[in-house]
């Protein structure tokens, strides 16, 4: 069974997966995972199959990502998923073993510390023609591991796959990747967001939930000297909230800020708060309604 670690505690030679229902989040783990091996000098080669390579790049560079200078030097790779894992049309697991080996190796020869590749595995859900082996190979790679040259995240979409699947992928993977998570119910969500730094809300908060965003504000102020506040998926919010979302600006030092992304419902709660931005509050009004 997998262990569930937090992305920025993955170590070289982990084999994780990441399940998620939400694309934002998705996205955000994906950022730091690629940020993080960037940082430690490997060659990250990113497969995606939901995003054309140029979007992810866009949503890379979006989180705070040199993406044009690492593709540029070749520690950044961005492939549609059919470039290798999917090439004449199916999936040969034997033949994509032998892929990466070659990565590996290639990365070790370029001079970088390891190898670390993330996977949209969202292709697994069409009729692919030996879309059967997947779990053969999610174990038989394992062995590719064994040295810590190679370090992995392969993404799986709770809404598109089964419950025995996702089962079956827990078994096979060392890991699981999962954001802190301070409150997790059906209309609220709060969670560390790792790229850039801060808390994400998603849902609706009122005064109930004021302890648990308390914790998760805090702890980005300890851990962060910029705070990034993403409440782009945040639907309602209280005045008890948005006051403490404007006293967390308000304590910081004179060198900090607290940045708010948030749809224009968010953005009126806290001007009718406080009519005058605070000095240490940058205000981002995202409107994303098509």
């Amino acid at each position: 069974m997998a262990v569930t670690v937090p992305v920025d505690e993955l170590r070289a030679g982990d084999h994780a997966c990441l399940t998620f229902s939400d694309e934002e989040e998705r996205l955000d783990l994906v950022a730091a995972f690629v940020a993080d091996g960037l940082d430690a000098g490997q060659q990250v080669v990113c497969y995606t199959d939901t995003h054309r390579p140029a979007t992810l790049g866009d949503h890379l560079a979006d989180r705070e990502i040199a993406v044009a200078a690492v593709l540029d030097t070749g520690q950044l790779r961005i492939h549609a998923i059919e470039q290798w894992w999917l090439r004449d049309g199916g999936f040969d697991s034997d033949a994509l073993l032998g892929v990466i080996a070659a990565q590996i190796a290639e990365a070790e020869r370029g001079g970088f510390t390891g190898l670390r590749i993330t996977s949209d595995m969202s292709w697994a859900v069409r009729p692919v023609p030996g879309v059967e082996h997947l779990s053969v190979y999610e174990s038989a790679v394992n062995d590719l591991f064994a040295d810590g040259r190679l370090t992995s995240i392969c993404q799986y979409d709770r809404q598109r796959f089964d419950a025995v699947t996702l089962a079956v992928v827990a078994d096979t993977h060392s890991h699981a990747v999962a954001a802190a998570t301070y409150h997790d119910d059906a209309l609220l969500r709060i969670c560390r967001q790792y790229r850039p730094r801060g808390v994400r809300i998603a849902g609706e908060i009122d005064y109930r939930s004021l302890e648990p965003l308390r914790t998760a504000l805090a702890e980005a102020v300890r851990l962060d000297r910029h705070l990034h506040l993403n409440l782009t998926q945040l639907r309602f919010m209280d005045a008890t909230i948005g006051g403490e979302v404007l006293n967390t600006a308000a304590a910081l030092g004179a060198d900090r800020q607290v940045t708010v992304r948030c749809p224009p419902q968010i953005a009126k709660v806290l001007a009718v708060l406080s009519p005058q931005t605070p000095a240490r509050l940058r205000l981002v009004v995202v409107d994303e309604q098509p």
